[in-house]
């Protein structure tokens, strides 16, 4: 399926730089979490990049006069940051709900709110072999096993979920369709980058013919898309037992991640310097769903959620 973002795509965003930190690429709003009085510092997984440039930030600091200054990395790297103090924000945001209680739980904070989910597919170049046979309805595991070495990109399973969900998806595909070795094959195949703004970069140029994304990030970026079906596209809560059979150990952590549905979930550091504008935000992201909606993200009927310890500023 093609799905079109109506908003305009040539509007540049001018508040938009490139920041390095930790050996990682990350996209920021001007601030780089630097100290601002009016100003809430995120720590985001990159996959919302976009959504809290082009609509929460803007849209936050016309209700509320508080600007947000942005940083986004893969969710794994993110954790990393807040528990070795490399970053410190007010806002962190995770990718995977899991993930952010499992790492930051204790320490960091005793609570999130989950606002939003999320479906992983194939975003592809329609002008590439790939695409131009995914669009006439051929198997895309025939597809990818048949594409050259590179040809499909994948996020940084040790840095980013989206990563780790890609090879999840493999295995389940492998499993749904009798592949014998197909997760192994396609590792064998696909590239692995850490910089997402890469990854889609490449498909948009046709150096790569497809990448494993979020349906939000193919809308962000006007990509068709073709959404794997809902036995391993991570988006359908009913199947969580399912998603749940497959697992990812990373490198470098050694952090065990259990297949289960895209919940993106926020929470404030318990070291935040502007806790208030924090709360604040959160609160946004559950009021504000139509908002969310709009960048290509789902909210069901159970979002948004509350977990853990809430403060008692925060309603649903």
């Amino acid at each position: 399926m093609a799905l079109s973002d109506p908003r305009d795509r040539g509007a540049v965003n001018r508040r938009t730089a490139l920041v390095t930190a930790g050996g990682l690429v990350g996209t920021t709003l001007v601030g780089c979490l630097g100290s601002n009085s009016n100003a809430v510092r995120v720590l985001s997984a990159g996959s919302l990049a976009h959504t809290f440039e082009e609509h929460v930030g803007p849209a936050f600091e016309e209700k509320t006069g508080i600007e947000v200054h942005g940083e986004y990395y893969g969710a794994n790297a993110v954790m990393r940051m807040v528990e070795d103090r490399t970053k410190h924000p007010d806002v962190i945001v995770s990718a995977d709900a899991t993930l952010l209680r499992d790492r930051l739980y204790g320490d960091f904070t005793h609570w999130d709110v989950v606002f939003a989910t999320n479906s992983v597919g194939i975003g592809y170049n329609e002008q590439t072999e790939f695409g131009r046979r995914l669009e006439d309805g051929e198997p895309w595991y025939e597809l990818a096993l048949e594409s050259n070495e590179g040809d499909i990109s994948i996020g940084d399973p040790d840095l980013d979920p989206l990563g780790y969900r890609a090879v999840q998806a493999f295995e389940l595909a492998e499993n749904e369709y009798d592949l014998d070795g197909f997760r192994d094959k396609m590792m064998g195949l696909v590239y692995e980058e850490p910089d997402e703004p890469q990854m889609m970069a490449g498909v948009e140029t046709g150096s790569r013919a497809a990448a494993i994304v979020y349906r939000n990030m193919a809308i962000d970026h006007d990509m068709p898309f073709f959404e794997f079906p809902d036995e391993y596209n991570f988006a359908v809560p009913a199947l969580a037992d399912r998603y749940g059979t497959v697992e990812f150990t990373t490198d470098e952590e050694g952090y065990t991640a259990i297949g289960r549905p895209v919940l993106y979930n926020a929470t404030v550091n318990d070291e935040a310097d502007a806790s208030e504008a924090g709360h604040d935000l959160v609160q946004f992201l559950i009021d504000e769903t139509d908002l969310l909606v709009e960048a290509g993200l789902t909210v069901g009927d159970s979002l948004p959620r509350l977990e853990g310890d809430i403060p008692g500023e925060l309603t649903v």
